[in-house]
């Protein structure tokens, strides 16, 4: 499981540390130094890389960045639903005090469904088109509880009522070509609900759906997780989103976590460069008042770089408008920044620039 080492020892607190000064005692999800690797022609890379966070019992958490920084691959590490090649090769991922990454995959059947659901972002790959609805999800609910089809179906009914489908029962006999793409993701979190996890992860839920029904699906999930006490981590690019949602945010970068706060705190204090270059690109309320004059929407200069050719030091740094030459030698590990707050990035470290701060 770990086999290999790590390509440099990165400057400041190891993740993992930071992530134990941080750990709530009701931690539900600790996910602790976790490495997926996949070997390539050029060499293994590393998808996710030494990532350290926290899920509380019944909170939710955001995981944001742009396509590429290892988002799912985290996730898909979780549930150990990795595509071959991909494999784990360092770290923990403990979901109530048990190492999901030692158990067999007999003991992680269980755990999938049980305690733990994943909603992906395309329900259409999800549900077969040759089955009704009522099949799929009964099927789910009989592959963890004993029960006769009989009551799986109706409890199937039930799972649809209970993320708002009209008619629940009577969808039952429909098959996913005769739903819309909003109510097929409905379908999905039914599913995904109706072994009562504790623990939901949502790949990117409203991607493919259009803003009025992404809302109506981000209301159902904010319902369900109150109701159910649900903990909720939310894959998402969309930051709108995750305002309104979560509590907590995890903004990824190249595989690495370079910053994470509760919600409130970062949007009032992003304190690093690539979090407040996200925030910065959000189309605001005066883009769109036409006594304003209208501007550019500022976007973050040059691209996600490929993980087999990651620049040298902070892996931001090519793209990076504060980048200093300490930037450039060792990557910087995770600083404090304020409670329950911090970023990689040596802005908060000792040879910050104290102009640069927070810019």
């Amino acid at each position: 499981m770990r086999d290999v080492p790590p390509p440099s020892q990165p400057v400041g607190l190891p993740g993992a540390a930071i992530a134990d000064a941080m750990a709530p005692d009701d931690a539900l999800l600790e996910v602790r130094n976790l490495r997926t690797s996949f070997p390539t022609e050029d060499g293994t890379v590393h998808a996710v890389d030494n990532v350290s966070f926290n899920v509380r019992r019944g909170e939710a958490v955001a995981l944001v960045g742009e396509s590429g920084c290892g988002k799912s691959v985290t996730a898909m590490s979780i549930m150990r639903l990795l595509a071959r090649p991909g494999r784990i090769t360092g770290g923990e991922v403990r979901f109530k005090g048990r190492d999901l990454a030692a158990i067999p995959e007999r003991e992680m059947r269980h755990v999938r469904g049980n305690d733990i659901a994943m909603v992906f972002q395309e329900p259409m790959t999800s549900l077969n088109p040759v089955f009704k609805i009522g099949s799929q999800v009964a099927e789910a609910i009989r592959l963890h509880r004993k029960v006769s089809r009989k009551e799986a179906w109706k409890q199937a009914g039930d799972m649809l009522e209970l993320v708002a489908i009209p008619d629940p029962h009577k969808r039952l006999d429909d098959y996913p070509h005769q739903l819309s793409g909003g109510m097929r993701q409905r379908v999905m979190i039914a599913m995904a609900l109706s072994c009562d996890p504790e623990l939901l992860i949502a790949d990117e839920p409203t991607t493919a759906l259009d803003v009025t029904i992404q809302a109506q699906i981000m209301e159902i999930l904010a319902g369900l997780q109150k109701k159910l006490g649900l903990a909720v981590l939310l894959i998402t690019h969309d930051l709108g989103v995750v305002a309104e949602f979560c509590e907590r945010i995890i903004v990824m970068y190249t595989g690495r976590i370079v910053e994470q706060a509760s919600v409130k705190d970062l949007f009032a204090n992003p304190s690093h460069p690539y979090t407040r270059g996200l925030l910065k690109s959000l189309p605001s309320v005066a883009a769109n008042d036409p006594t304003q004059t209208p501007g550019r929407l500022p976007t973050i200069k040059g691209m996600v770089p490929s993980l087999n050719a990651l620049p040298p030091g902070c892996k931001f740094n090519p793209r990076c408008p504060d980048v200093m030459d300490i930037c450039l030698g060792n990557e910087p590990a995770s600083m404090i920044v304020g409670p329950g707050h911090d970023a990689r990035c040596y802005l908060h470290g000792d040879a910050a620039d104290p102009e640069r701060v927070g810019k």
